[in-house]
């Protein structure tokens, strides 16, 4: 039996994958993995724990005491013997926390908007999609049979324009809550106000939102007071304020069940592991049970804006936990996260193709628990990355 080292070469097949690395190093764009030590010692200014409970006892030994119960895995789809009682808990759970009458949970929020906007929006569906939206909305309207057409960022009167000139029967509006790299809120109220006069839904993520915004954590829906309505509907990630991994959706009765019988991403994946599920379940009780955390996280992100001013460079305003610093290019974008690092602060680093050209920057998130010293030894840290 031949090894597969015996196997010739195959005449430069993969040369382009190549090429294109080659590509992306000369124009500083190229990205490795930097796995982290289970103890390192930094402070967390990149990740999405908004709350700070990723390492809370609370939420880590829920997740141990689910696999003990529960297994490790969910063992099947949904439709076969993944459906578990904890699943329903965290269900009920979200949607009560968020003023809808059901919810439904996918194996990642990337899967629950997909899920979501494949099986709402058929052949005679018009999405509308706000052009900063996150990949993974992105990459769902792509892969719907409707049309789909881009509009200007926050831009609700061009969706009241495209909405009232659109041939098909039926409108979806998608748009993320909060914007993952600017951290901006959508306009929601105006975008609702658009739908319901046209006669289409709207599909809110509320990834970046979940947690940070709304009384209580609940959301942007929530803070701008259109909780459970029923033209809307909700996504989101369990893998950010509520420190676990996974998604859902949330909305009415007769979406959910559309979703149960007909989302692809649902249909045919194993069910959310019993551990992610208990940990977000958990999660969402101490937030139920400390609503000041949001506050928190809310306080810190101004704080930490102020300090990206010092440094003399452009920063956006921080209307939830998102914080970014524009930097000169690419390169000098890597150059001060690697800067950051070394002093002991993690520091998000966007660059093309995830930014426009020309706007690669440092981002930013806080966290409910920074303290005082962590914020100013960060600002430390980025005068001396970001000298002026």
């Amino acid at each position: 039996m031949s090894r597969i080292d015996d196997v010739p070469a195959g005449g430069g097949v993969w040369d382009h994958l190549h090429d294109a690395a080659a590509e992306r190093r000369r124009r500083g764009l190229h990205r490795e993995l930097r796995p982290r030590a289970a103890d390192a010692r930094i402070i967390d200014l990149a990740s999405n724990d908004y709350l700070s409970l990723a390492r809370d006892p609370r939420v880590s030994e829920a997740a141990v005491a689910a696999v003990r119960r529960w297994g490790a895995g969910a063992t099947a789809s949904r439709l076969v013997t993944g459906a578990l009682e904890l699943h329903a808990e965290l269900e009920d759970a979200l949607a009560t926390a968020t003023g809808a009458q059901a919810g439904l949970l996918f194996s990642s929020g990337y899967l629950a908007n997909l899920g979501a906007v494949t099986a709402l929006a058929d052949p005679d569906t018009l999405i509308l999609s706000d052009e900063q939206n996150h990949a993974s909305l992105i990459d769902a309207c792509r892969l719907s049979s409707a049309t789909v057409q881009v509009y200007g960022h926050r831009d609700a009167v061009e969706v009241a324009a495209l909405l009232a000139a659109r041939p098909q029967r039926r409108a979806l509006v998608v748009t993320d809550a909060v914007f993952s790299v600017d951290g901006d809120v959508a306009p929601l109220s105006e975008l609702h106000a658009a739908c319901r006069t046209h006669g289409a839904a709207l599909l809110v993520d509320e990834a970046h939102s979940l947690g940070v915004l709304g009384p209580g954590g609940a959301g942007a829906v929530a803070e701008a007071g259109l909780a459970g309505a029923p033209d809307i509907v909700l996504t989101l990630t369990l893998s950010k304020a509520l420190a676990a991994q996974g998604g859902a959706v949330l909305g009415p009765t007769a979406v959910v069940d559309h979703l149960i019988n007909t989302a692809r991403p649902l249909l045919f994946d194993t069910g959310l592991a019993p551990a992610s599920t208990a940990a977000a379940l958990a999660a969402l009780r101490v937030l139920h049970e400390h609503p000041e955390l949001p506050l928190r996280t809310r306080a810190a992100a101004a704080e930490l804006r102020e300090l990206g001013l010092r440094t003399g460079r452009p920063v956006t305003r921080p209307d939830a936990a998102v914080v970014s610093v524009i930097a000169d290019s690419a390169d000098a974008a890597v150059a001060a996260q690697r800067a950051c690092a070394e002093l002991g602060v993690a520091v998000g680093c966007f660059r093309p193709p995830s930014v426009p050209d020309g706007r690669a920057r440092l981002r930013l998130t806080s966290h409910s628990a920074l303290t005082a010293d962590q914020l100013a030894r960060a600002g430390q840290a980025l005068m001396a990355a970001l000298p002026c």
